[in-house]
């Protein structure tokens, strides 16, 4: 299932109420709208990606996952509607509806599967960051001093270009955590009236 929270169930709502609201389209209607918004008519594309909303919701409910908002995967199934509306014309097929559907599944696949690929990079990622961090202590207590970015490389068996790639994303999370610890401290408890009396006594 699509991750659903009650911005998502609103926003579907929504939708839902808004595609409501228009008449159900008949054979000789949807084919003029389509034939306009080949041409590049806005309101017969938004017309008939309204009359195709329920659609796109099942779709993304049938294709459901646990990185995606369903609302995600309404959007990307959007997306997928928009693009069968402006390519049906030329594609030589005669039902719409079913072409729809087609690229409406491909779009949000492909949705899913690029969100995956980054969940997966990020993983990687992290697994990567923190063999660097040992290894960069490691070397340090082995060379008593700071290990070189070639050092670091081949105690990895990586190369140089991998461990600079890397040594960024570790300096840039060690920056991040340094500034969310920084915002963490309540000035007001930091009372420095009294850390000057303190200091001025030690002064006398």
């Amino acid at each position: 299932m699509a991750l659903i929270d009650d911005d998502d169930a609103r926003s579907i709502h929504e939708l839902r109420r808004q595609a409501a609201s228009h008449r159900p389209l008949d054979a000789g209607e949807e084919r003029r709208l389509l034939e306009r918004a080949a041409l590049g008519d806005r309101s017969s594309e938004d017309r008939l990606v309204a009359a195709h909303i329920d659609m796109i919701i099942r779709l993304a409910h049938e294709r459901g996952t646990q990185t995606l908002t369903l609302a995600d995967l309404v959007q990307e199934g959007s997306l997928g509607l928009v693009e069968a509306v402006r390519t049906f014309a030329d594609s030589g097929e005669s039902n719409f509806r079913g072409f729809a559907e087609q690229k409406v599944g491909a779009q949000i696949d492909a949705a899913i599967a690029a969100e995956a690929a980054a969940v997966r990079d990020a993983q990687l990622l992290v697994a990567a960051a923190t063999d660097y961090e040992r290894a960069e202590v490691v070397l340090r207590r082995e060379l008593e001093r700071e290990p070189t970015i070639h050092e670091i490389a081949e105690k990895l068996e990586w190369t140089t270009q991998r461990a600079q790639y890397v040594e960024q994303v570790v300096v840039e999370a060690r920056r991040r955590h340094d500034e969310e610890m920084i915002a963490l401290i309540d000035p007001e408890v930091i009372d420095l009236a009294e850390d000057d009396d303190e200091r001025a006594e030690f002064d006398v």
